[in-house]
């Protein structure tokens, strides 16, 4: 999942990734993204399909990832927000928000639209620079 970071604190992401895709890069890209020390929110138009399978070594090495970055993830990072144009899509794919918010520890919020996603965006950015500041 490539991670485009040129509007930080919007992180886009993308699941469109070829066969020979270098998890290694997504990893560091996300690691850069916490060690600036700044909540972010990260934004995908291309979630995961049915055919986004991973390999069983893929699955340990993500968790042990995961776990090790933790309270930086919980700290900073604060939603994912992917955009479906589909209401039908939109509502299917609510049930795995649940276990997304668990295994990573931030919400995950559907959206219609890149407006819609740009707004909550930003206010969740702005409430947290304002709860920071005060």
């Amino acid at each position: 999942m490539p991670f485009d970071s040129t509007k930080f604190p919007l992180v886009w992401i993308s699941y469109d990734e070829g066969p020979d895709h270098d998890h290694d890069q997504d990893f560091e890209a996300f690691e850069a993204n916490l060690k600036r020390g700044t909540p972010f929110v990260i934004l995908t138009d291309s979630a995961p399909n049915e055919e986004h399978e991973h390999s069983q070594e893929e699955k340990k090495r993500t968790s042990l990832w995961m776990k090790k970055h933790k309270a930086e993830l919980r700290s900073l990072v604060l939603a994912m927000i992917v955009i479906e144009p589909s209401a039908i899509k939109r509502l299917a794919f609510k049930p795995f928000g649940v276990a997304f918010a668990k295994f990573w520890g931030y919400p995950l919020k559907l959206v219609s639209s890149h407006e819609e996603a740009s707004q909550i965006a930003a206010e969740m950015i702005s409430e947290r620079s304002g709860s920071a500041a005060a």
